[in-house]
């Protein structure tokens, strides 16, 4: 039987981790049509990568209209290196364009009208529920799966199982502070070792 992760863990590691925080790149962005893009832009690239390609890429457009008036590889040429960056072009033109068709131009504040959109996952999704419209979601990346697998606060194999029993377990009120606090927790320390390291040393492991 699972171990029942007593309210006061949570909040000693969350408080923990924020003593510790370093600004994580892309929370620089506070416009919803910023945070999606930039979001998807980041899918399985490094922040530090994502950042200057994203605000090349809003410095040409930072509207949805704006980007309609790119062609796709116009944004490639601008997003570029990001991981992917033709697919990520192609995406976020189309997703450009079903914003406009669909949402007349407002970017979406629901994770299934979100998820709709080409380019969007449930991680991007719960990412801009989080930082644009500060709506209660886990954003699951690598950094949350792992750590929180670490804390023993779940036991799973995949970010999306996390999140499922991260939601059953984890107070509502710390969900909006969970990705930015690990993410940033994971980017300092990098590594399995520093970062048990970093946990046994405040008494968190």
């Amino acid at each position: 039987m699972k171990k029942r992760i007593p309210n006061s863990e949570y909040e000693k590691v969350l408080d923990t981790f924020e003593k510790y925080y370093v600004l994580v790149p892309l929370e620089v962005f506070a416009d919803p049509f910023e945070i999606l893009v930039s979001t998807i832009m980041s899918a399985r690239t490094n922040d530090d990568t994502t950042l200057p390609a994203a605000k090349r890429l809003f410095k040409k457009a930072h509207t949805i209209d704006q980007l309609l008036q790119l062609d796709e590889s116009e944004i490639a040429k601008l997003i570029f290196p990001v991981g992917f960056y033709k697919t990520k072009a192609k995406n976020i033109l189309k997703m450009a364009q079903q914003v406009k068709e669909t949402f007349e131009g407002k970017i979406p504040d629901t994770r299934e009208e979100l998820e709709s959109l080409a380019g969007v996952g449930r991680k991007t999704a719960n990412l801009t529920l989080n930082r644009a419209f500060k709506k209660p979601a886990i954003a699951v990346d690598t950094h949350v799966h792992k750590i929180t697998n670490w804390l023993g606060w779940v036991d799973t194999k995949t970010p999306l199982e996390t999140e499922r029993e991260l939601s059953k377990t984890v107070p509502q009120k710390y969900w909006t502070d969970m990705n930015r606090l690990f993410v940033s927790i994971g980017r300092q320390f990098r590594t399995e070792k520093r970062i048990k390291e970093f946990l046994r040393e405040n008494d968190l492991l």
